[in-house]
């Protein structure tokens, strides 16, 4: 649609006209030239914005499933997020990330073609390390993967790619499979070197470290796939009722969740005065008596009362009711 000028741009125009500033001609090469875009035809882009947007979606959920799964497995905070989806070369990517890295080739079957998922060094080895019970914290300098090392993370990195799954599910039902892990990003050919590919860049923090992870989608790989890269097709399919088989693995998924079960023994204030002045052998009074039933809480929340007692060898406690629903903790 042709631009509508303001009454103002009109008159403004219109004086320059008379006045001598710009002739006829003149304003027809501006509006020419304002009709015109730069296009590299090296660079074609086969991504809409919609398309980039939804990927963009897809990953988003992606980086909520990593985070429950790392912050689960590695005991500490994780904050993992999409930091941008752009289009670009495959060689354009393959120069943009650093030697060596964590490059992690991988399949989307039924999709024809490979895609790559890059983990930098830091994060890779901060992962290792949270695994094999260290604080987590990355090398001085990078250095390959020794087998160990190797196999632990392989271990990981099929895990991570298992929730690709459910990240594409209104999609497409796809299953990500790793087929080789390299370090050296100039021995991997995934496509031609001015194929477009899609890269999806996702900051992650683990504990104290942090680090980029990129996952590079080439577009043959999502041609059978790429009308459905669209807002519309996605919220189609988000409110369609889950199949039993799903319903299934969401029960086994929160049956493993594991919980903090606490007892709460009760509850006393002291002074500073009285806590300084505490010695071994002291005797601390709390306000419940020896034969009163105790709180139970699951996390913060009170859920039962019980009795305490022995077990065998071990401490326990027999659930004796169950508190009403809403009863929370005092502040105090």
């Amino acid at each position: 649609m042709a631009e509508v000028l303001s009454q103002a741009e009109i008159d403004a125009l219109l004086a320059a006209l008379a006045s001598g500033d710009v002739t006829a001609d003149e304003a027809k090469q501006e509006e020419l030239a304002s009709k015109i875009r730069m296009y590299d035809f090296k660079r074609p882009n086969k991504f809409s914005k919609d398309q980039i947007h939804t990927l963009q979606v897809i990953y988003e959920n992606y980086c909520r499933s990593l985070t429950t799964y790392f912050s689960a497995n590695l005991r500490t905070l994780v904050q993992i997020s999409v930091m941008s989806v752009d289009q670009l070369t495959y060689e354009e990517f393959i120069r943009s990330i650093p030697n060596p890295t964590i490059i992690n080739i991988f399949t989307m079957a039924p999709l024809d073609g490979n895609g790559i998922m890059e983990i930098n060094p830091n994060i890779a080895f901060s992962i290792i390390e949270r695994l094999f019970g260290g604080l987590g914290q990355a090398p001085e300098k990078i250095r390959a993967l020794t087998e160990i090392e190797q196999s632990v993370f392989q271990r990981t990195t099929r895990r991570m790619l298992d929730n690709f799954t459910e990240a594409w599910e209104n999609i497409a039902r796809v299953k990500a499979r790793l087929e080789l892990i390299e370090t050296n990003p100039q021995f991997i050919q995934i496509v031609a070197p001015t194929e477009m590919v899609v890269l999806i860049t996702i900051s992650c923090k683990i504990g104290g470290v942090e680090g980029l992870m990129n996952i590079c989608l080439p577009y043959i790989l999502l041609e059978p796939i790429i009308n459905k890269l669209s807002a519309h097709f996605w919220f189609s399919n988000t409110g369609k009722e889950r199949t039993p088989e799903q319903l299934e693995v969401l029960r086994n998924r929160l049956e493993r969740a594991a919980i903090p079960l606490s007892v709460l023994l009760g509850r006393t204030t002291l002074t500073i005065g009285e806590l300084l002045d505490l010695q071994k052998g002291d005797v601390i009074q709390l306000d419940n008596r020896a034969d009163q039933e105790l709180e139970i809480l699951i996390g913060q929340r009170p859920k039962y009362r019980g009795r305490p007692g022995t077990f065998g060898a071990k401490m326990g406690i027999q659930i004796v009711s169950t508190l009403s629903e809403g009863v929370e903790l005092d502040d105090e």
